[in-house]
Parts: C-alpha cells; structure tokens; sequence
C-alpha cells in the first residue's frame, strides 16, 4: 500500500479509469441531501481494517458525530470519499462490501430506536416517519402490492450513483437481519445505475435477481416478514427514544419536499386522533389555504392522503400478531374499536381480524425468504 503521506494527495489515475471500466457510472451530477455522520464514519472504520490509514487516503478526518452541525453530512461528500476509497482499494464492490458491516449504531439515535421496536414493520414504519434522520437523499417510499411489500428511491433530488445506492441497499438488507437474527432474503432488487460487467456478486450475497438499468432503486420483500419479531424490543426504551428522535426531526431545516413534509406530520399526529388540515397547516408554519392550494397543486386531496397514511399505518400494525386490534385503533386515533373496523373494511373491504389471518399465514415464498441465504 502508498505510505501514509503520499495517500493525501491521491488524484485520479489510470486505476481510477480502470475501476470505472469495472463499474460503469452515471454523468457527474451533484446529488441534494445528507446522511448521518455516524454512517459516514462506517468507512473510515471499514479502511482501517483494512490496514489503511484512512483519514490520509479520504483527506479529512472522520466527521465528529457530537458536532450537531457535523450529524449531516452532504452525500455529494459521501460519494466523493467512496469513489476515493474503491478508486485506492481497486474494489469497485466497495459499496457491496461496506454495507454489510453495517451495525444500528451507525446510525445512531435512530439506530437504536429501531432496534428497540417490537417487530420489523414496527421499525419500517418508524423508518419511513423518521426517514430523514435515517437517510435525507432521495425519499423512500412504501407500497403493499399483494403479498409483498416494495420500497423505492426515485430520483427527485439527484442520483447519488452506483457506491452510495449499493451500500445503502446492502446496509438496509443487513440491518434487518441483524435486528431480526434471521437470514432475511429480498425477492427482487433494482438500480437505476447502470448494469457492473459483471453481476453475479450482486446476485450471490442479495440471493434473489438483482436488475439494473430500471426506472428506480427497489427492494421488495415477501409482506408476511413484517410479522418477524425483532430481538430487542423495549417499549418503555423505544418511547424516550422516540422522543429524542422528534427533537432532532424539529431541528432539521424545512424539506424541499412538500408532500412528504405533509405525509411525516399526519403520521406523527394519528396517535393524537384524527389530524385536521389546520392542525397540520400550523405545525408546518403555513397557512391552512396555503397547505390546500400546494397539495391542490400535486393533484392531492388532505382527506384521501390522511386516510391512506392511516391505512397504511393499520396494515403495518395488523402484521404485528401481539397488538390487539383495540391497541391498534387507538394507536391510529381512534376511540373505538368499531369505528377503526369500519374504516379499515371501507378502505380494503375486509375486516381488520380477517386481513390479519390472511396476512400471518405463511406461505412457500415468505418461508423461503427466511430460510435461503
């Protein structure tokens, strides 16, 4: 390896074309968005294991996860010092690679918050309400598409290429098998990246047809693993967590994104009981005619969103087999159990017990996705 002090002035080179014949990349565009500091600091541990001195080879030393200025790190930067990394280890898997050391630790409050949570689609939810502390680049979306359940990252704030979205993808696979202890196994992975020269490692580690080259980024699982307990769940932990994690959420400068502002607070505000339009308004700081003309705009009406956050919520909660169906209505703000059964059977025109039975019956694939790896 380059001695230390020669690791600091590393520029491209005829091994940096090499690694992109290796690994084909999209054009140079500066992506908008932040990731956790924590996470940042996965690689300079991933180098040093390495055997590489790892704040010489980046240039900068590991960002100071108790600088509240420093907890946000821009994911143009992200990229830069991945490129940099897989450029010297000649790795052009790196982003493969580095995702599965991942631990909850690295992404610290929210880390633990997850972990703390009772089952997997306790921590998806939370995952998709606290997203921005998790993972501020190209939001995620969920979808519940028969019996799976697909998440995807389009491209609204920039492509941040091939290393951050592999590592990323890699790292949230590996999370949910650290939390669950099981062996959890994606049915179907895509990038909007370009396809490597060669995917096979891809198709190895995930263990399910890994595709490139498609509209957006997505992993999609089998629904039933929601159910999947996590190994540490701790409610009286999991709610003084959560309350950190709602500080540092106010904290954040207002979100480009609109709609997904809007989404966050109407999930947050559920358990209260049904959130109105105006109460929505004031907690975004606008105007409830301002909040109405700008989801107008969108083509969106406040009262089909609200209902299918809180469906979505239900459906969540309903694959969770320890939470009676009362807890449930009144975890989506409901004062009486029949009233949450009425929504839910207007919403999916069954009943929320006979959702669940169909939901908790294990099926060849689900058990399958647990049991390959």
């Amino acid at each position: 390896m380059l001695p230390a002090a020669k690791l600091k002035g590393l520029t491209v080179s005829d091994n940096h074309l090499t690694l992109l014949a290796m690994h084909p990349t999209i054009a140079q565009q500066s992506p908008r968005g932040v990731v956790p500091s924590t996470y940042v600091r996965l690689l300079y541990e991933y180098l040093e294991h390495q055997g590489v001195a790892a704040a010489a080879l980046l240039g900068v030393a590991a960002p100071q996860t108790t600088d509240r200025d420093a907890m946000r790190y821009p994911v143009s930067a992200w990229r830069a010092l991945l490129e940099r990394a897989a450029e010297y280890l000649q790795d052009p898997l790196l982003g493969l690679h580095l995702g599965q050391t991942i631990t909850p630790a690295h992404f610290g409050v929210m880390g633990y918050v997850l972990l703390a949570c009772p089952s997997l689609g306790a921590g998806l939810a939370r995952a998709l309400q606290y997203q921005r502390l998790l993972y501020d680049v190209n939001p995620m979306r969920s979808t519940l598409e028969g019996n799976d359940l697909l998440l995807e990252w389009g491209a609204d704030q920039g492509r941040p290429g091939p290393l951050v979205d592999e590592c990323a993808i890699t790292a949230l696979l590996q999370l949910t098998r650290n939390m669950t202890g099981r062996p959890i196994v994606a049915s179907e992975i895509r990038f909007l990246n370009p396809a490597p020269d060669d995917i096979q490692p891809y198709r190895d580690w995930f263990g399910c047809p890994v595709l490139f080259d498609q509209p957006q980024t997505s992993i999609r699982f089998a629904r039933a693993l929601l159910a999947l307990p996590l190994r540490q769940p701790d409610q009286v932990l999991l709610s003084i967590l959560e309350r950190q994690a709602d500080d540092l959420l106010a904290q954040l400068p207002s979100s480009d994104d609109f709609e997904q502002a809007v989404r966050r607070s109407i999930a947050r505000l559920v358990r209260e009981g049904q959130p109105e339009l105006e109460q929505v308004a004031r907690e975004l700081h606008v105007s409830a005619r301002t909040l109405h003309r700008r989801l107008a705009a969108g083509g969106i009406n406040f009262r089909e969103l609200r209902e299918s956050i809180r469906q979505r919520q239900a459906e969540y909660y309903l694959a969770d087999p320890r939470l009676q169906l009362a807890e449930i209505a009144q975890l989506l703000g409901y004062s009486e159990q029949s009233a949450f059964t009425r929504a839910f059977r207007r919403w999916s025109g069954q009943t929320p017990y006979a959702y669940r039975q169909h939901v908790l019956r294990p099926t060849p694939e689900s058990e399958a996705s647990c049991d390959k790896a």
